[in-house]
């Protein structure tokens, strides 16, 4: 019997007192951040400029040169296969 008391008192605690704890601690922390300007937002990089229609803007080309071209494909083995259906 006192093992379900417990239980009880512990399920009502949680469910009930523990948000308000919560609450009550989440919002002085985040009421403080924000005096000591803890909640900074990074400043955003500078927007590029504006481009005509049909202009074509590449930010990465990969280096050429320094690779051979792969040999020509000959062709492989023919595998026979039935559809199964």
């Amino acid at each position: 019997m006192r093992f379900w008391l417990i239980l009880i008192v512990i399920f009502f605690a949680v469910r009930y007192v523990l948000p308000i704890v919560l609450r009550l601690a989440l919002g002085s922390f985040v009421r403080k951040q924000m005096r000591n300007g803890g909640f900074v937002v990074p400043p955003q990089q500078p927007a590029r400029p504006e481009q005509r229609p049909g202009q074509i803007h590449v930010d990465y080309v990969p280096p050429t040169g320094g690779r051979q071209k792969p040999n020509e494909f000959q062709g492989g083995e023919y595998v026979d296969f039935e559809e199964v259906k």
